[in-house]
């Protein structure tokens, strides 16, 4: 009996040393492995090499395709149409007719205001003999002539004095109405105002009549076209006129274009000024001709608004920072050390470093 508690004293001492031995083990972990796992991290850090390369900073932009160039065709005045010169979607040339109106109820008009303008004068001349006849104003001398007759008659030469001149504010209103009714009838026959395609502005329905400055279509050159888009207040002030335009065509993958900015507007779209969205500036770009190009495309635009040649640039994702100061860690013989660096053009993938690196030099991001 004595032997067997002893052997079980025995027995439980070598367990616990067992256990206390594991613990001891699993939480003072080598030497050996400390370094490989410190070889290990090296290993798995992220490497970039320093590089000299052209470095391009660019805005992305999205619009549709518009004609650069429309001149819309107005009625000139108010008319039924005697005959269309031309179709829908027809190739026209400057000065050639379009349309025909009918011109009768404006030049009966015109003759009307003539009748009127000749018995006026008839009229100024019949009150002009009047008065210079028998009983009129025939300068009498002072005193042969009571002061009723002086009276009446000095009223009389005024109010002579002031028809006429009604009669002449009469006449010129009614030349400027017959000179405008003469111009509109000389557009009876209307030509093109400039070459191009003509549209009629609804396609399905050729009008018959019109009326006086209501829009009939018009007259596209299909040869301009632009890309017109909206950039953000953060960056409307780094786009500039002239700048270069590289343009795809959503519905073509394969085509690409080249644009130019030919305008950036210097006030924000209705709307868009107020409120907590960003306010919003149009982008005009004309585009280089091309036959597969036409109005109401949606394109996708890449503006180059900066671009430095041969600079030293390292990822963006590898530049790091502190307030104001910007860094690396390098990677030298020694190990990985922190250096502080310059940055100049910045962009999403790439970023330029002035000073503290060079080409060829290893960054790592751990």
């Amino acid at each position: 009996m004595r032997k067997k508690k002893t052997w079980m004293l025995i027995l439980t001492a070598i367990i616990v040393c067992g256990i206390s031995s594991f613990l001891y083990i699993s939480s003072h972990p080598n030497q050996k492995n400390t370094k490989n796992a410190d070889a290990s991290a090296a290993f798995n850090a992220l490497q970039f090499k320093v590089t000299k390369e052209d470095l391009v900073n660019s805005i992305e932009v999205k619009g549709k395709s518009s004609y650069e160039k429309e001149t819309r065709v107005y009625a000139p005045f108010s008319s039924e149409i005697k005959a269309w010169h031309i179709t829908d979607g027809a190739q026209v040339k400057k000065g050639q007719p379009l349309f025909e109106l009918d011109a009768t109820p404006l030049r009966s008009e015109i003759a009307a205001l003539q009748s009127n303008l000749k018995k006026q004068k008839l009229e100024a001349d019949l009150a002009n003999f009047k008065a210079s006849g028998p009983g009129g104003d025939t300068g009498s001398v002072a005193g042969a002539i009571s002061e009723d007759d002086a009276r009446q008659r000095f009223a009389a030469s005024e109010g002579r004095k002031i028809q006429e001149q009604l009669n002449a504010v009469n006449d010129q209103s009614i030349q400027l109405q017959l000179a405008k009714k003469q111009e509109k009838v000389e557009q009876a026959s209307f030509v093109a105002p400039e070459n191009g395609i003509f549209l009629f502005e609804d396609s399905s329905k050729i009008p018959k009549s019109v009326e006086e400055s209501v829009r009939i279509g018009k007259i596209v050159d299909l040869t301009k076209l632009q890309l017109v888009c909206t950039v953000g207040e953060f960056d409307v002030f780094r786009i500039k006129p002239d700048m270069l335009v590289q343009v795809k065509v959503d519905a073509l993958k394969q085509k690409k274009l080249q644009g130019k900015v030919e305008k950036v507007s210097k006030f924000a779209k209705s709307g868009t000024e107020q409120g907590t969205s960003s306010a919003q500036f149009e982008v005009t770009i004309s585009l280089e001709p091309n036959e597969q190009l036409i109005a109401g495309l949606s394109l996708s635009g890449t503006i180059e608004t900066d671009k430095k040649q041969q600079t030293i640039v390292v990822p963006t994702l590898a530049v790091l920072h502190e307030k104001e100061v910007y860094y690396v860690m390098l990677q030298t013989p020694q190990g990985v050390e922190r250096r502080e660096i310059e940055i100049g053009l910045e962009t999403p993938e790439k970023t330029e470093v002035l000073k503290g690196l060079n080409e060829g030099d290893t960054v790592v991001l751990q």
